[in-house]
């Protein structure tokens, strides 16, 4: 593509842009992508081409590209060029100034023109519609690359209000008409008490009800497999429109020894690493309002705990290099096992409680199962399992620990395992994940056979289907210490592994259908193929 500072001459330009080949997916010929990366737009906005921007945009330009080129080793590895060559190019188009060496990552032309410190470019891009809101690779708003005070600055900082302004009321009639519970429950099985809990604090620091001073601080406690992980995902979706960089994950067995505190933070000046920073630092850099996620928090060192003392505390943290980072507006999130075994059996014990209050208030009456769509009306059950989609009306109401077994019998034990109040202290909520109801199971196994049935007819056309009774048969196999994964793996070992064998064994072929039936507690495969019009079982062993 020619370059940007070459073209004064507007037709000039436009020629050569209209000449140019179509871009990428989604890209025409004005966003046409120099091999390393960049558009022309960039280049124009870079080197202050005021009417080259204009035409450009005039052409059909996007305002908000990014940047590809991350820096002239890793754009001449990508393109098949020595460094050098990468450099030169790199040069060719930008001004000499700006280092050719460095990653631009992630920026757009509203960057360039702020770096350039361009009142009419950075004007030029805003009318187009350009999201002064939008960060490159690290993190940074084009705000930031203003010189202060500028006119470009003021002028990107009025488009700032302005975008965050409407991206806040949009946002919060979203949150009416679309709550954060209601969110949740799509994606989490059960757990309607925690949900309301995360939902509750959430809505507090939104609503500005809440210790602004302070992140706010969950401590997710419960069963391997519970939902403890995929609630803090659902929270970082929903709070950051599914934004990668604003959910942060870091497992804490692997933060076991006193050093591994330098891959959190950093490591000091004088030691090796020192210029790489920590993935914490990082991360929190890139992202001062995620969700972060510590996973596994009881297996981390003492040393570790206090640096994220020290971040729960003050809302800040300092990285190796000295540098303080902000994040007082971050969520943060921490999960454990500890006292697992006694929050399963005081969950159990609260559903049993449950359900003889549910039989003492109404007598149970029989009703009839409504069959999903991937179940077939082919030999019914005598016993049909309960529906694994209940009405709203139907729903189980949500089971409360109560404050004795919390001051009791988890609390002793979280203070003896982290040796310290302060810590406790900072946590907000502690939020209890308990053991799954049998209406749960039903549809967590209905889910698990969902996901397998696509995948069976995306990979190999095989049609699967369930009759009611498998729900109940595979729902036996839960283990209240391995949650939704004994699900997963029961799903695993007697269905899958039994398809599986009968597709090694000729038995089943691509265009068959697959009937799955509970037989005195088992898992029968029936097949059908075409032409045949009827179900033949499959005698592949016990299920």
């Amino acid at each position: 593509m020619g370059v940007a500072h070459r073209f004064n001459e507007k037709r000039a330009f436009r020629r050569q842009v209209e000449a140019a080949g179509g871009g990428g997916a989604g890209e025409g010929a004005a966003d046409r992508r120099h091999a390393l990366g960049w558009t022309a737009l960039m280049v124009a906005a870079a080197n202050d081409q005021v009417a080259a921007v204009r035409e450009l945009l005039r052409l059909g330009a996007s305002p908000d590209l990014q940047e590809r080129y991350a820096g002239a080793a890793a754009a001449a590895a990508a393109a098949g060029l020595h460094p050098l060559d990468a450099m030169q190019r790199r040069e060719e188009d930008f001004c000499p100034g700006m280092n050719s060496r460095a990653s631009f990552l992630g920026w757009t032309p509203l960057h360039y023109a702020a770096l350039a410190d361009s009142p009419a470019v950075a004007g030029a891009l805003l009318d187009a519609g350009a999201d002064p809101t939008q960060r490159d690779h690290a993190g940074r708003r084009a705000l930031h690359y203003t010189r202060d005070p500028s006119p470009t600055r003021d002028l990107i900082l009025q488009h700032t209000r302005r975008w965050e302004e409407a991206e806040a009321a949009a946002a919060a009639e979203e949150r009416r008409r679309f709550p954060l519970e209601q969110r949740l429950k799509q994606f989490i099985v059960g757990q309607q008490a925690a949900i309301e809990t995360v939902a509750a604090a959430v809505r507090r620091k939104e609503n500005g009800w809440a210790d602004e001073e302070h992140p706010l601080v969950f401590l997710f406690l419960g069963s391997s497999g519970i939902g403890k992980t995929e609630l803090a995902k659902q929270l970082a979706r929903y709070m950051h429109r599914d934004d990668p960089a604003a959910f942060i994950r870091l497992d804490m067995s692997e933060y076991q020894e006193k050093h591994e505190v330098a891959k959190l933070i950093g490591a000091p000046p004088g030691y090796v690493g020192h210029e790489e920073g920590g993935l914490l630092t990082r991360a929190l850099a890139r992202r001062a309002d995620a969700v972060v996620l510590f996973d596994e928090v009881d297996k981390a060192h003492p040393d570790v705990l206090t640096v994220l003392l020290q971040l729960f505390d003050e809302g800040r943290l300092t990285d190796g290099k000295g540098k303080l980072i902000e994040c007082k507006n971050a969520i943060f999130v921490m999960t454990s096992n500890l006292a697992a075994d006694e929050i399963a059996q005081h969950g159990l014990q609260l559903r049993r409680e449950q359900e003889a209050r549910s039989q003492q208030r109404q007598p149970q009456q029989p009703r009839p199962t409504r069959l999903r769509p991937t179940r077939v009306e082919h030999d019914p059950d005598p016993d049909p399992e309960p529906d694994p989609d209940p009405d709203p009306d139907r729903a189980e109401a949500a089971l409360e620990v109560s404050r004795h077994f919390k001051d009791g019998v988890v609390r002793p034990i979280l203070k003896r395992h982290f040796g310290r109040d302060e810590f406790l202290g900072r946590i907000n909520e502690i939020v209890y994940f308990l053991p799954f109801s049998r209406q749960e199971l039903l549809t967590l196994v209905n889910m698990e056979l969902k996901r397998w049935a696509e995948k069976a007819l995306a990979r190999h056309a095989v049609e699967l289907q369930w009759e009611g009774g498998v729900l109940g048969a595979l729902a036996d196999g839960y283990d209240v210490h391995y949650g939704a994964r004994s699900i997963k793996h029961e799903v695993e070992r007697r269905v899958v592994n039994q398809i599986a064998l009968a597709a090694e064994r000729g038995a089943l072929a691509r265009g068959c259908a697959v009937l799955l039936a509970e037989r005195r507690g088992r898992v029968a495969l029936l097949v059908r193929c075409p032409p045949a019009r009827d179900y033949t079982p499959l005698d592949l062993g016990a299920a």
